[in-house]
């Protein structure tokens, strides 16, 4: 969790739940599986160091909740697909924020895993709820859980969060003011799906498209193949992929949803080319190790240079556009 974020669409993350699993191939490299696992050691360092102190064993105990969420395999750290709630000063932490901001929710988690109880859901609704000065951006990869979710609620609920979302924030104490008034879908809550190509676009759009929601958006991120959308929501973003391991992103990839979004009237934010980069002819190749040299089956070439030269031009122009709620 941090009140600051590097990402460039949002402000901030807020982490309530931790741990996911692999579901499609953008997760394949996916660096909150990694930041996990560093947390992970990071935690057993530190109370291993306490324990010697101490000299008391069960400071040794790992006390984080992202025990047990990753696992050490011969490629590295993978999701073990265990799911944890975080402690309830994390899971309150945007009620003490009183700057508004833009907010990430489960950078670390998919808020709809099939794991994570419904109850856990709706303590991070109540949160949201009870902070109208903040967006939340919730993005998930499980978009028929969040579309039966929200649907189910719009429903039983009759469109008034407050019976379902009080009990969930009921033992809060002098955080909690009282009655939630709130109508659904709440005005402040985002909802977007994750869709790296064209099959996992056809699988999600539909859902994304029928879930009660202020803001609907996709991330095309990591971008994998071309997508001919005819469905963008209110935003979309586009990022290539970036860290080891990194697949490169076609510029034509990006440039095809780029276009449709302009002739949708959809807000467009392009987030970085990733650490590959095609170059433009009049600049010809460039040298570095063939490993850093990608040709695709059109002729297109990519090298890999690195996230920061890369950057986030795209045909020479930076893209920040963002949506308004809907509602």
């Amino acid at each position: 969790m941090a009140d600051k974020s590097k990402i460039e669409w949002t402000d901030a993350s807020w982490n309530p739940i931790v741990g996911c699993s692999i579901v499609s191939p953008g997760c394949t490299n996916c660096y909150a599986m990694k930041q996990a696992a560093r947390i992970e050691l990071m935690t057993i360092g530190e109370n291993a160091a306490r324990a010697a102190d101490s000299r008391d064993a069960r400071l040794g105990q790992i006390q984080s909740h992202y025990a047990g969420t990753t696992k050490q395999t011969n490629g590295g750290a993978v999701w073990t697909g265990k799911i944890s709630e975080a402690p309830q000063h994390i899971l309150t932490a945007p009620l003490r924020w009183k700057r508004p901001r833009r907010i990430f929710v489960n950078s670390m988690s998919d808020l709809f895993h099939e794991s994570v109880p419904d109850a856990w859901i709706d303590r991070v609704f109540a949160v949201m709820a009870l902070c109208p000065q903040h967006t939340f951006q919730v993005l998930t990869k499980r978009s028929e859980r969040m579309r039966r979710y929200a649907s189910d609620f719009h429903v039983a609920h009759d469109r008034d969060v407050c019976v379902r979302i009080a009990d969930a924030a009921s033992d809060w104490g002098d955080l909690y003011p009282g009655a939630i008034r709130k109508r659904w879908p709440l005005r402040n809550v985002w909802l977007g799906v994750s869709a790296e190509d064209r099959r996992r676009y056809a699988e999600r759009k539909d859902d994304l498209r029928a879930t009660p929601a202020a803001v609907h958006f996709f991330s095309f991120e990591p971008l994998l193949g071309k997508i001919d959308a005819d469905y963008l929501g209110e935003w979309a973003i586009i990022g290539g992929e970036s860290g080891p391991g990194a697949r490169p992103m076609h510029p034509d990839w990006a440039r095809a949803i780029r276009d449709q979004c302009a002739a949708a009237g959809v807000p467009f934010f392009f987030k970085q080319h990733g650490e590959w980069i095609g170059l433009p002819d009049d600049r010809g190749p460039i040298s570095t190790p063939d490993d850093r040299v990608h040709q695709f089956d059109d002729g297109e070439v990519c090298y890999r240079v690195g996230k920061r030269r890369a950057g986030r031009l795209l045909d020479g122009v930076e893209y920040n556009a963002f949506p308004e709620a809907m509602l």
